[in-house]
C-alpha cells in the first residue's frame, strides 16, 4: 500500500515538472555566469532545494554580500513554508520527529499543492507525500546538472524566456483550487496586496506580506463563514 501511495505521489506531481525543468536548468546557467563553480552551484541545490532563494542569492554573491545577510534574504523568501507546514502539522502527528523533518525538507511549493488537494480529496499519506517530494528533489538536482553542462553554450538564458516556466507552473497550481468564493477572494486579495507591496516596498517583502495577507484574509473569510452557518 504504501509503495501504491508513493508511486501516486510520483505520478501526480510529475506534470508539473515540465514547468520546473526549465527553471533548474536557467539556475544552473546562471549560477555559473556570476563565478560559482560547478560544485557550489550543485551543492546548493543539493542542500537548499529551493528554487527562489538560490535564485535571490545569486546576485548578492555576485556582489560580494555577506553569508549572513544572504541567509537572512532566504529565510524571509522562504517563511511561507511556514505557513504551510502549519496547515500540514495536524495531518502529520502520527509521525515520528525525523519522519516529520525529512518530509519538510523535501516539501516545495509544488508538492504541497499536490499533496494538500490530495488530503482534501481522500485523505493524508506520507508515503503520497515522499513520492511527491522525491520527484520534486530529483527533477530539481538533474535540471541544475543541466544548467551547469549547458552554462558554457547558453550565455543569457532569461532571453529564451525561462523565467516564465516557475510562474505559470503556479499558476497551474493555484487556478484548480479557486473551486469557491472564499479562495477566489484570497487570491484576489492576495494578489492585489503583493502588486502594491512589490512597488512601494524594496526587496521581496511583497512575498511575506502577500502571504500573510492571504492567511489572514482567509480566517476572516472562513470565520466569517461559519458565522452565517
Amino acid at each position: 500500500m504504501k509503495t501504491k501511495e508513493f508511486l501516486a505521489g510520483v505520478k501526480d506531481t510529475l506534470p508539473i515538472m515540465v514547468g520546473v525543468f526549465p527553471f533548474g536548468l536557467a539556475y544552473g546557467i546562471v549560477a555559473q555566469s556570476i563565478g560559482l563553480t560547478s560544485g557550489e552551484t550543485l551543492l546548493m541545490s543539493l542542500l537548499v532545494f529551493a528554487g527562489a532563494a538560490q535564485f535571490i542569492s545569486l546576485p548578492m554573491f555576485a556582489e560580494g554580500a555577506g553569508m549572513a545577510m544572504i541567509a537572512l534574504t532566504a529565510l524571509l523568501i522562504n517563511l511561507r513554508h511556514l505557513l504551510m507546514g502549519m496547515s500540514l502539522a495536524p495531518y502529520m502527528n502520527g509521525l515520528s520527529m525525523p519522519q516529520k523533518a525529512f518530509l519538510s525538507f523535501g516539501m516545495v511549493d509544488e508538492s504541497y499543492a499536490v499533496t494538500i488537494s490530495r488530503v482534501q480529496a481522500i485523505g493524508y499519506s506520507a508515503a503520497y507525500q515522499l513520492g511527491s517530494n522525491m520527484i520534486c528533489y530529483v527533477t530539481w538536482v538533474v535540471s541544475t546538472i543541466g544548467g551547469i553542462l549547458l552554462g558554457s553554450r547558453i550565455s543569457n538564458p532569461l532571453s529564451w524566456g525561462l523565467d516564465f516556466a516557475m510562474p505559470a507552473t503556479f499558476l497551474a497550481l493555484l487556478i484548480p483550487r479557486l473551486t469557491d468564493k472564499r479562495n477566489l477572494m484570497v487570491c484576489l486579495i492576495a494578489a492585489g496586496v503583493s502588486i502594491v507591496a512589490a512597488v512601494t516596498i524594496p526587496g521581496k517583502w511583497y512575498i511575506i506580506i502577500a502571504c500573510l495577507t492571504a492567511a489572514v484574509a482567509g480566517g476572516i473569510l472562513e470565520g466569517a463563514e461559519n458565522d452565517e452557518n
